[in-house]
């Protein structure tokens, strides 16, 4: 510390408060959690280029790849959910809880964060609790329009609560709900590809109709499925498609797309932007990150919920555009006798395309990392 400094009596933790900040970001298992989580360091970074993030994840999940991708650090804890398709599986999860709180502890006391943001996932909920255990600022991101147990148990002590829809005093302290919307990846809200700049991304032809297919960065079974018996039916029409498999379909999709023209298929899509780009007609999972991106690539879409999600939110959110005709819905389970020809359908009808676009356009919002960002920081300097 300099002379002028300690002549005016500033202290080490003054200079701290009015100057750098260090935030955790806790959270992810899934693209739904990790790209808004990086959305908001990305914005926290454009606010205040010298704010130092740490990411903390699950070890062995896609956070641990992706976000050092994207140029941050993250530490991985020793956590995992409820199996609920395997009780046997469950057996070593009360150990590995209370490791990963021995794992949170340490991280905070090293890091020593001015405050701490939960997006979803495993990681999430130790992050959070230890943090307001230690009267460090925790806020929470909430994407969904159903909000999950651990976050409900959380918002009684966050410091604020970012929530993507309306009508969520029923999950949290009223005066500790922030209206923002959810993150979406700068690449995707700030995009100017055109169409044919996507189209030649993926090799396809410029004069056919374009059909994205995908479940989320895990892939989707019913989805897939779906598509792969009706391919054909899809081809024959005159369509072409982008296929993202998920990696536990990709080797039955290019075993099935063998000999066939007008389909690109992969099990992950790295730079979404342009498969947006090259879309006429979308059919995805219903993620809210998912439907926040979808209203910004202003794209007809046929939703797919998945079921067993929580709480079943995925249908919740898709009923959300669905009653407002901004999109069309097929239940997972009808979906190997409805979707191929719902595509179909609507590849047909141009004015229902343009309807559905015009009304999810109307529902876009861009600027929702702006707005996290904003009142973290805020709420550090107030």
């Amino acid at each position: 510390m300099n002379d002028k400094m300690s002549d005016r009596g500033i202290s080490e933790s003054s200079l701290r408060e009015a100057g750098r900040k260090k935030i955790i970001i806790a959270g992810g298992g899934t693209g739904g959690h990790i790209f808004p989580a990086i959305a908001i360091a990305n914005a926290l970074k454009r606010e205040r280029p010298d704010t130092e993030i740490l990411f903390v994840g699950a070890k062995g999940k896609m956070e641990m790849e992706k976000v050092p991708q994207a140029g941050y650090k993250i530490e991985g804890i020793n956590i995992a959910g409820f199996n609920r398709s395997s009780l046997i599986k469950n057996v070593g999860l009360p150990f590995k809880l209370v490791k990963s709180f021995f794992q949170v502890r340490k991280i905070l006391k090293r890091f020593k964060p001015d405050a701490v943001v939960g997006v979803g996932g495993y990681s999430s909920f130790p992050v959070l609790r230890v943090a307001q255990s230690k009267g460090i600022p925790a806020f929470i991101h909430e994407s969904n329009s159903f909000a999950g147990k651990s976050n409900i148990l959380l918002g009684k002590k966050a410091t604020g609560i970012f929530v993507a829809t309306n009508g969520m005093e029923k999950f949290f302290p009223k005066e500790k709900i922030i209206l923002t919307g959810n993150p979406v990846r700068t690449s995707i809200s700030r995009s100017t590809l055109t169409r044919n700049e996507g189209i030649k991304f993926f090799s396809l032809d410029e004069r056919k109709k374009t059909v994205l297919v995908f479940g989320g960065s895990l892939g989707a079974r019913s989805i897939n499925e779906a598509v792969g018996k009706g391919l054909d039916d899809l081809l024959h029409a005159g369509l072409q498609l982008v296929w993202q498999t998920g990696k536990p379909y990709i080797e039955q999709a290019r075993e099935r797309i063998k000999g066939r023209e007008g389909i690109w298929a992969n099990d992950f899509i790295a730079q979404m932007e342009y498969a947006y780009a090259a879309a006429d007609i979308v059919v995805s999972r219903s993620g809210a990150m998912t439907v926040a991106e979808l209203c910004v690539a202003k794209k007809p879409v046929i939703f797919v919920p998945y079921p067993f999600a929580a709480e079943d939110h995925q249908t919740v959110n898709a009923l959300q555009l669905v009653n407002k005709n901004a999109a069309l819905i097929v239940k997972n389970n009808e979906a190997g006798e409805k979707l191929v020809p719902l595509i179909l359908g609507l590849s047909h009808d141009e004015n229902r395309q343009n309807e559905l676009k015009k009304n999810i356009s109307v529902l876009a919002i861009t600027d929702a990392d702006k707005k996290i960002s904003e009142e973290i920081l805020k709420a550090l300097v107030s």
